[in-house]
């Protein structure tokens, strides 16, 4: 496997070694020791994550709070996706920054977000199917999120604003300028 740090250094593409034969390919997509060895921490997945979406669906941007907060490790097993993972990481020196990467069923790149990031996709194919590794449990309680479409975050979708569909919960997200107050509720970011 082959470990790209990212504009942000702790947001890492990881991409698996794909062994092709006349009976079709072979890949490793997950491997613990290698992994932590790569990161310089461990970290203890928990929680196996799937959605279908068409196209234009944009989910995000999520997160987690206190001492539910998530690391994530990202794949798309059929279509494509634009991943982004924000930094909300508050005094880090990326704090509002993101990083874009195109994740696809072919190219077989995985986006690894630790704990600190908004998280969100948009499908850029027909459909997609995405899956994810977490390292914390689902908590309703502690899901937070950001308005996708926020000026100062200044996230290229790709797509068209009018081609774009996001659910209604996602459609009135707070704006990235609100998260000194935002984060009031919710110290200890990092869990």
């Amino acid at each position: 496997m082959n470990f790209i740090p990212q504009s942000i250094t702790d947001i890492l593409v990881v991409e698996p070694e794909i062994y092709f034969d006349a009976r079709g390919w072979f890949v490793e997509m997950f491997r613990q020791d290698v992994f932590e060895k790569a990161l310089g921490y461990s970290v203890n997945f928990v929680q196996d994550n799937e959605s279908k979406s068409s196209r234009g669906v944009l989910r995000g941007l999520h997160f987690q709070t206190g001492a539910c907060t998530q690391s994530k490790l990202i794949r798309v097993v059929t279509g494509c996706v634009l991943d982004v993972a924000v930094d909300i990481r508050v005094g880090s020196s990326t704090f509002g920054q993101h990083v874009s990467v195109e994740l696809t069923g072919e190219n077989k790149r995985q986006l690894f977000i630790p704990r600190g990031f908004a998280h969100g996709f948009i499908v850029l194919s027909d459909n997609a199917t995405f899956a994810y590794k977490v390292d914390n449990y689902y908590s309703p309680q502690s899901e937070r999120g950001l308005a996708f479409d926020d000026e100062k975050l200044n996230i290229d979708w790709v797509l068209d604003k009018e081609l774009i569909q996001v659910s209604e919960k996602d459609s009135k997200q707070p704006s990235f300028v609100k998260m000194p107050e935002y984060f009031n509720i919710a110290l200890d970011l990092y869990g």
